[in-house]
């Protein structure tokens, strides 16, 4: 974010935001001289002693080096608006098994805790980004963190200097003062192009990762494809095609009877009308687990809209598109704002809701809000989770706020280039 103001506003902003970059630069050192100077002082009578320092500095930096990284990632954001992606691998699931052990990916374990703790700490430990962050620790004492002190140490020498006496103390603290005020707007902004560099992933990490991430996608929506061609068979044998096969016989008799026996041959005829009536209405709520006709004809604003209609909650829809999007994305997002709808009545039992599609930029941003009563969150093997995986093939992301009580709002941004 760019700073405005007279000349002393931002000398004074950047003055605490050096002070700010110069506390989250030197932890490290901190702890490799206090590391050290209890070494010293413990090898007095100790020949051991150097080991007490290398394992204090190896322990301090590892503790300390993501929550300041952490920190870092979050003031650079904040300050400049550049967002330094974090890269840290998550722990997947763990899955109880029928012996009732857990299994994590690695090993079993008896109780869920063990199972996602040796989970957690085997992603950590062999997460790339742990070494980006140590090495980060060891590069921006002596970058961002010298230039940062600056102006703290000018303003220093400013103070000692100005009220000391003698003609060489007055000119050091103006030269300090001098330092303090021109370099206070600029000396933080180092930290930036630090982090930046030492922090964002490489190219064959971001794409290791990337191919890590589709494969699991691929594999999630394997599954999803297998289980939805398994729930078509399934309504189809048990509904539709045994009401077709009954509505041919009942024809069939119907036939036969047509000269011995017509008031029976109309009744008949009757029962296949209603069957087939009844074939049809399955036949129609198996398909609307498809695709809508209205999405695949008119696109997705309008069948969100007809959505909205037939939804039991008075919903408002506002849209600024102006273009088709591509129909698995148009998909998605219809069902994606489908089981957020059918959330909201079902679960948060709400009485007015409003949909939101605009463009930002390259983005479309889908906003659900509901008055319902809150307490929504996304659980593994929910509804939401897998309209997460569902999003993420299109790097779609799915963010929910829904305290107790509500409202609940959910967000859905998926990067379109053809807006």
């Amino acid at each position: 974010m760019g700073q405005s103001g007279s000349w002393p506003v931002r000398a004074g902003v950047g003055l605490v935001r050096a002070c700010v970059v110069v506390v989250v630069s030197m932890p490290a050192p901190a702890v490799w001289a206090a590391s050290v100077a209890l070494g010293i002082r413990w090898g007095a009578s100790n020949p051991w002693s150097w080991l007490l320092p290398v394992v204090l500095v190896c322990v301090g930096t590892l503790a300390l080096s993501r929550p300041v990284c952490r920190a870092v990632r979050f003031l650079v954001e904040r300050w400049t608006g550049t967002v330094v992606p974090a890269g840290y691998r998550q722990a997947g699931p763990v899955t109880q098994l029928s012996t009732g052990y857990w299994w994590n990916g690695f090993g079993y374990e008896r109780s869920r805790r063990d199972a996602v703790m040796d989970l957690k700490w085997r992603v950590r430990w062999k997460d790339p980004a742990n070494w980006r962050d140590l090495r980060f620790m060891a590069v921006v004492p002596f970058t961002a963190g010298v230039v940062a002190s600056l102006p703290p140490a000018g303003l220093a020498a400013a103070v000692i200097g100005l009220g000391g006496s003698g003609a060489v103390a007055r000119v050091v603290g103006v030269a300090g003062l001098v330092v303090a005020v021109a370099g206070a707007p600029y000396a933080w902004r180092c930290i930036e192009p630090v982090a930046v560099r030492f922090l964002r992933a490489s190219p064959a990490m971001v794409l290791a990762d990337r191919v890590e991430e589709l494969t699991a996608q691929r594999a999630d929506t394997t599954v999803a494809q297998a289980a939805e061609i398994r729930r078509i068979e399934r309504d189809l044998h048990d509904g539709a095609q045994a009401r077709l096969v009954a509505l041919g016989l009942s024809l069939a008799t119907a036939e036969k009877l047509m000269e011995t026996d017509p008031e029976q041959a109309r009744a008949l005829m009757r029962a296949a009308r209603a069957g087939a009536a009844t074939s049809l209405t399955e036949l129609r709520e198996l398909v609307r687990g498809i695709n809508p006709p209205v999405l695949n004809d008119r696109g997705l604003i309008e069948a969100v809209r007809a959505f909205a209609l037939d939804s039991p909650v008075e919903t408002d829809v506002t849209a600024d598109l102006r273009l088709r999007l591509e129909p698995p994305i148009e998909s998605a997002l219809y069902f994606g704002i489908a089981e957020l709808m059918t959330n909201a009545v079902k679960h948060a039992r709400a009485t007015r809701a409003r949909i939101s599609m605009v463009r930002d930029g390259a983005r479309l941003v889908v906003d659900v809000e509901d008055d319902g009563r809150g307490g929504a969150a996304v659980s593994d093997g929910g509804g939401l989770a897998g309209l997460r995986q569902r999003l993420a093939v299109f790097d779609g992301t799915l963010e929910i706020t829904s305290p107790a009580g509500g409202p609940t709002r959910a967000r859905i941004v998926v990067p379109c280039e053809s807006l």
